[in-house]
Order: C-alpha cells, then structure tokens, then sequence
C-alpha cells in the first residue's frame, strides 16, 4: 500500500497557455517574442557570467567573485525589467559582518539581495546541487547546503560549514522560514541560535513581490516587468542577540519583518493557500501562530494523513 507522507506536490501545474522553454516545463512565457526574448536570455545570462564566477570560486578568490555576482545580479534585473523598491541601505555597516533574515518567495530573491553592498554567502536546501547548471554554481562558488528534514544534524552542519565563512569577513544570508510557500510560514528558531553562536549582528529584511517574477515550483510561467520589494531594518547586534534567548529573537525579528511586508507600503507577499498549492507533507514548516486559521488548518490536514499512515501500516502488517 502506498502511504500518504510524501505526495507528488513539488511538480509545476502545466499551463496551457504557455509556451516551454528546454528544460522541460520549469519556464514558460505567453508568446512567441517571450519565447525568443527568454531563450536569448538564457544564454547570455546564464551561459556567460556564472563561468568566471565558478572559477574566481574554485581559486578562493571572493573578493572578485562577489563583484562578479553583484553585477551579475543587476544586469539580470535589467533584462526582467524588475522594479525594485530598495529601501534602508543606510542600516548596513560595511565593514561589519550580518546574519542576514530575509523573506523567502522564490529565486529571485537572490538577484534582489545581491544588490546589497555585502559580499555573501547563501544558505540552501541540498537539493539545488542536483540542479543542472546550478548545482555546479553552488558549489564552486562556496554556497552553503542543508537538509532541513534531518533537524539538530542539520544545524550542526550549518554552524560548522559558516564559522570560516563570518570569519572571513563575509555575511550569511539564511532564509529562516526554510520555505517558499508563503509569508505564513513560521520563522525557524535555530537562524537565530546561529547568530548567537557565530556572535554575529542579525540584519531584518522584509522582501516580497519576487514570486511574480518566477513562481517555481507553484507554476513555470515567467513574468518580465514585475516590482520587487526589499526594505532593510534595523539590524539587531551582537551584544543584543546575547542579552535574549533565540526563541525571543525569533518572535522579535519575525514580528517585525512581517509587519514590515503586510504594511502597505511594499510589493503583496506570497500567500499559502494549501487547496492551490499542496500541503507538502514530508517538507520541514510550521504555520506563523498569529494565522490561527492556517495553522488550523494545516494541523487537521496533518492529523488525517497521520491517520492514513496507520491505517496503511496496520494493513501491511496484517494482509
């Protein structure tokens, strides 16, 4: 009997009113000028600049590299015609080093983040190193991995792997929500036992609007012209993140980055909405508590297929 722990939800929904880029159905734009402006795209903006940025990567040369990457970054915003609201660029210290908690809706996130005057590191589930083309990024240029799933041996991985990383003056960035699902998924707690070990300066960051740039896995439809949100708040130091427990940090910045993005005044967040997107059993989340509705949700949701679990183990055991 096939249990329900693990469904097939990670997969784009096929629209037909796309047209597919190679690569299978991960790209899709409307019509055929998208068509032809996305495939020249791709190749000059994925099959140039990442070459000698995994070269600079395997020489160790991350000075280098991170211009390389924040050119990049800003050149591939310009060809999406991304409209970005970046605000607060006066709380960084450019000489200081921050565990950096955005937001997280989807790839583009990174070209957003990477206009800030940081060089950086991301942090990123292991999966992506399977990825054609981006596996191989990930790994020449130093990007860290993880697997949320395995919990505290995660976490011992991360704080082993980003100890060299801070103390060679570079900035970690680490989505706590662990998910794109939505702005209703729960901060995790160990980002902010992270900075406390690393006794490093936490930087806020409120980022929304980049799901409408490229939505993947939820659907493969590219959009070009789309507006991206990205305000910088007050970054929390060292001295303080000691004074707290991480549990307090985490409520703290998650308060305030979430009030930041459903204020008004930035691009509307993603939103999970488990009937349209899946529920991802076997993913790593919780639901924000402050969604009582949600998280009500989620939590019945959770109960039957616990429920199913028995009941399919139970018949296996007794055919």
């Amino acid at each position: 009997m096939r249990h329900l722990t693990y469904p097939e939800q990670n997969r784009p929904i096929i629209e037909p009113d796309l047209r597919y880029l190679i690569g299978g159905a991960k790209i899709g734009v409307p019509d055929r000028r998208s068509y032809l402006r996305t495939l020249l795209g791709m190749a000059i903006w994925l099959g140039g600049p990442p070459l000698p940025a995994r070269l600079l990567g395997r020489l160790g040369a991350r000075a280098s590299l991170a211009q390389v990457q924040h050119w990049w970054a800003r050149s591939l915003r310009y060809y999406l015609g991304i409209h970005l609201d970046l605000q607060g660029l006066e709380q960084i210290d450019p000489n200081a080093t921050y565990l950096v908690t955005p937001l997280h809706e989807g790839f583009a996130d990174v070209l957003a983040l990477l206009h800030l005057p940081l060089p950086m590191r991301f942090v990123l589930r292991d999966e992506f190193e399977n990825w054609p083309l981006l596996g191989s990024y990930v790994r020449d240029t130093g990007q860290i991995t993880i697997h949320p799933e395995q919990g505290a041996r995660s976490y011992r991985q991360l704080l082993r792997a980003t100890w060299a990383v801070v103390a060679g003056g570079e900035s970690l960035v680490l989505f706590p929500q662990g998910s794109i699902l939505g702005i209703e998924i729960n901060f995790m707690v160990g980002a902010f036992g992270l900075a406390q070990a690393l006794q490093c300066p936490i930087l806020p960051v409120a980022l929304t609007g980049s799901h409408q740039v490229w939505e993947f896995p939820f659907t493969p439809r590219l959009r070009y012209g789309q507006r991206i949100s990205l305000h910088l708040l007050p970054p929390i130091s060292a001295e303080t993140c000691r004074a707290y427990t991480a549990d307090e940090l985490q409520r703290e910045v998650q308060q305030q980055i979430k009030a930041e993005a459903l204020s008004g005044k930035m691009a509307p967040p993603r939103r999970f909405v488990p009937v349209r997107d899946g529920y991802w059993d076997g993913y790593a989340y919780e639901i924000d508590p402050q969604f009582t509705d949600l998280a009500a949700e989620i939590a019945r949701h959770r109960r039957g297929v616990n429920e199913l679990n028995r009941k399919g183990a139970a018949d296996d055991r007794n055919p």
